[in-house]
């Protein structure tokens, strides 16, 4: 029997048992955006869905922030996680909350002054949609740091394995946000002003059934202002700014496009697309959870120098994720009327065919954004610096507005649909010049199309790689073991202590934490300067052995030896919990 793992079935359980969690945390922002738009269009009037639009590239400039922190401190996270340095972790928490208060601060600040001092009049002459706007601003300011610090929270909390407080907490915002609206724009009537006071309330009310787990004793990532190192700001930003020059070049094109829209086809334009994009976010929010996922696991593989994992998550993206997308697209485009009678009823009004036409078009761009996000994502962690920056400013900027420009003009708002997708297209290609530029040659693998650098991780014949689902199965783990020690020149107390304590611990969470249920155990071991690591990692309930090699039973004085030999014999044991799984890494 071959126990080398092939088909990474542990790590895909893992992605998509995470991937739920993370597109519902990344659908609750797109909900919102979707419940001010039909408020606005419905209760309020077309000036307040201009006047969101014109609120977009702020919108899109917080995301930008969110990207560069989440982007930096996720990683930096399960970098640490994954090579045991937890101290660390806690500092790169509390710093980036930090720095997330002080930049909400200075954005809502300049909101306002925005209002009272005329900027505003500089994005719209229109008298009413200005008005709309204004107090738009005005009321959205105050919820600036908690729409930053949800996000986080949430990734924060998926690395904890509190998969169900993300569910309750976002299903609770998306009845009270709908309250709000109703009561506020609905029953009140405060039309723009209530527009952003509910999405702010509500957006406070959300942090706050986050945040509450990280303030108990259960939560081993805790929030303080003594235990952080200032230095890691940097490594927050170092790590986080490349990925998040996508969000800052959308935030340049936003106002760029507005504009372009403007002219070329008017406020109709505008309001179609703003509806288009608002209901989209819906479906965003997979591909947006795809990559929130990809972050975390790929930010572990590399702390953990697992070049095989590390693989497998972009391969999972590829050819599970995209399809998975491609029929996504295909849904809505079938349902492009449907969704443009939720906004507007009347086919003769020109904004009806602009959105039926967007919601037929853009959501092909989807499937293209997947493969991108996740390779950004991968050369973000990675450091390959150029192929980040490169695509950063073709994706969120020069390829969709020049586009744009060049197609408005034979196609109207179509050629600013068509432009998204065929922008996906020109980054998949710049992904493979890169890939055959690194390697010499056309990428035929996904590794080659990673270029992953060979002094990353190990060697094949440097370690080996074992999957577990039985007892039978555990039986065979002392000879494979044995067998690649002796292949790599171990010594033979070496060699016997590791298959011994692999064999060991392997059946102790088979008879006793499978409880007759499918689970996997994934064991590996590395020869790597001159140690041999052991990493046994499982999806069963949390359990660490040092606690049964504390327990002392009377009756049975030689319960658990096997494991107590185990922490007796190694130079070091270390046990952690990294969303959901047990990993116990063993060096001899």
């Amino acid at each position: 029997m071959d126990f080398r793992l092939d088909d990474a079935r542990l790590l895909k359980d893992l992605y998509f048992k995470l991937l739920p969690i993370q597109i519902l945390l990344a659908m609750v922002g797109a909900v919102n955006g979707i419940i001010s738009g039909l408020f606005a269009t419905n209760f309020v009037g077309s000036h307040a869905m201009t006047a969101i639009g014109l609120f977009t590239p702020v919108f899109t400039f917080l995301g930008a922030v969110m990207a560069v922190l989440i982007g930096g401190s996720a990683l930096l996270c399960g970098k640490y996680m994954g090579n045991n340095h937890v101290e660390k972790s806690q500092s790169i928490f509390s710093v980036n909350f930090i720095i997330s208060f002080v930049l909400s601060l200075i954005i809502s600040v300049l909101l306002v002054i925005a209002v009272w001092s005329g900027f505003t009049g500089t994005m719209t002459q229109d008298p009413m949609v200005l008005a709309s706007f204004n107090r738009y601003l005005l009321y959205i300011a105050p919820g600036i740091f908690p729409m930053l610090a949800s996000g986080q929270l949430g990734a924060f909390l998926s690395l904890e394995n509190q998969s169900r407080r993300n569910t309750v907490s976002g299903i609770a915002f998306i009845g009270v946000n709908t309250l709000l609206h109703f009561v506020f724009v609905a029953v009140l009537h405060m039309e723009a002003a209530g527009l952003a006071l509910a999405s702010t309330i509500g957006a406070w009310i959300f942090m706050c059934m986050l945040g509450q787990y990280f303030f108990t004793s259960r939560s081993s990532l805790k929030f303080s202002f003594r235990d952080y190192a200032l230095s890691d700001i940097r490594d927050i930003f170092v790590i986080g700014y490349p990925g998040a020059l996508g969000n800052l070049y959308q935030t340049v094109r936003a106002l760029l496009l507005n504009g372009m829209i403007q002219r070329g086809i008017g406020s109709a334009g505008i309001s179609a697309f703003t509806t288009v994009n608002s209901l989209l976010g819906v479906f965003w929010a997979v591909p947006g959870g795809m990559l929130t996922v990809s972050r975390m696991l790929i930010g572990i593989s590399i702390g953990e120098e697992d070049r095989k994992s590390l693989i497998d998550v972009i391969r999972i993206c590829f050819f599970r994720c995209v399809p998975i997308q491609t029929f996504i697209s295909v849904l809505i485009a079938v349902l492009a009327v449907p969704f443009t009678m939720m906004y507007y009823q009347n086919p003769a009004e020109p904004v009806f065919q602009m959105t039926v036409d967007g919601f037929r078009i853009l959501p092909f761009a989807m499937p293209f954004a997947i493969i991108v996000t996740n390779m950004v994502c991968y050369a973000q962690a990675s450091e390959k610096n150029i192929l980040v920056h490169v695509l950063s400013v073709l994706d969120g900027w020069i390829n969709i507005c020049a586009l744009s420009g060049i197609l408005i003009p034979f196609f109207g708002m179509n050629g600013v649909y068509w432009a998204n997708v065929i922008n996906g297209l020109l980054c998949v290609l710049v992904i493979l010049i890169y890939a055959t530029a690194e390697g010499r040659k056309f990428p035929r693998s996904v590794e080659e199309l990673m270029a992953i650098p060979k002094s990353f991780g190990v060697n094949e014949d440097e370690r080996v790689d074992i999957a577990v689902h039985n007892l039978d199965e555990v039986v065979k783990v002392s000879q494979t073991v044995g067998d690649f020690c002796r292949e790599r020149g171990i010594d033979r107390r070496r060699s016997f202590f590791a298959s011994l304590a692999l064999e060991e611990m392997a059946g102790y969470i088979v008879a006793n934490r499978f409880h007759g249920k499918p689970h996997t155990i994934d064991i590996r071991v590395t020869h790597k300067e001159d140690d041999v690591i052991l990493r046994i990692k499982d999806d069963c309930e949390p359990f660490n052995p040092e606690d049964m090699v504390e327990l002392v039973d009377p009756d049975d004085p030689v319960k658990n030896m096997g494991i107590k030999a185990v922490y007796r014999s190694a130079k070091s044991v270390q046990y952690q919990n990294i969303l959901g799984l047990n990993v116990l890494t063993m060096r001899i």
